[in-house]
């Protein structure tokens, strides 16, 4: 895909994660539009996997930040893991589109995520396994910044540098944002970016809504040293009432307000 043709795609899943959001009355539409950039990148350029792919036989995303799962959603529907009108049961009784990303549920879904800290334990998990067996897939790890707050992150951050997971790329939502306010005020990283190479990383700083930098931090390969992607996003991005607003974190729109945002998504 080209670079237009990426952001086109993102724009029409941000449309569907607002419409899911508000038919199910609940969710989090902040960082399902932060990280839809970076799930994008990932699925539609960078990730070598299909709805044909055998199990263990192809590239892994765990979405640590499981509560974004409208974006992984729409990723998947629209790649044809599942039917795209499935993505109006989100959240309903008996729908598979549980409000966590669940492996068991869900086609498509690389880990069952929801509980903040532990999908990189098992991204470092996966990862180990793969070089283990000999395997040439890579594990790519979305996690959310107020996420890297759990010492358990930073636990499994070590390990992956210890044991030189070159196939493991972690990818930080850094939307400086978290349900109870600020990322900095609740509990700051500081210097995330540091912290990363102080664990042992190769660390790269993009604009994580710029494709370009994106799709070139993605294509760095970093032998015998885990990989983070610090980039840099706005919570809530493309619907500008909740650009950068902690109080969109897991609140659905209104559908009022669902109106105004596809308005703004589609440029009306």
């Amino acid at each position: 895909m080209t670079i237009r043709e990426l952001q086109e795609k993102a724009r029409q899943l941000r449309i569907d994660e607002v419409k899911m959001i508000t038919l199910a009355g609940s969710g989090h539409p902040g960082g399902s539009l932060s990280v839809t950039d970076i799930l994008v990148a990932l699925y539609y350029s960078k990730m070598n996997t299909s709805v044909d792919a055998a199990p263990g036989e192809h590239d892994v995303c765990v979405l640590s930040k499981g509560h974004a799962a409208p974006a992984l959603y729409a990723v998947l529907a629209d790649k044809g893991y599942f039917p795209k009108e499935d993505l109006w049961t989100l959240r309903k009784f008996g729908s598979h589109l549980q409000g966590h990303p669940d492996s068991a549920k869900l086609p498509g879904v690389d880990c069952t995520t929801g509980s903040l800290g532990q999908g990189a334990s098992v991204a470092v998990g996966m990862a180990r396994g793969f070089k283990i067996q000999g395997k040439p897939w890579q594990v790519y790890c979305v996690d959310g910044d107020g996420e890297l707050q759990e010492g358990l992150c930073w636990e499994a951050f070590m390990a992956a540098a210890h044991y030189k997971l070159d196939n493991l790329t972690v990818i930080l939502d850094h939307n400086g944002l978290q349900i109870d306010g600020k990322v900095d005020d609740v509990m700051s990283l500081k210097d995330v970016a540091a912290k990363f190479e102080a664990f042992g990383f190769a660390v790269d700083v993009v604009d994580g809504h710029d494709f370009e930098q994106l799709l070139a931090a993605l294509d760095k390969k970093y032998e015998g040293k885990p990989h983070a992607i610090v980039a840099e996003t706005v919570k809530g991005k493309g619907v500008s009432f909740m650009e950068n607003q902690a109080g969109w974190h897991g609140n659905a729109p209104k559908p009022e307000q669902c109106e105004q945002a596809v308005a703004e998504l589609e440029g009306r």
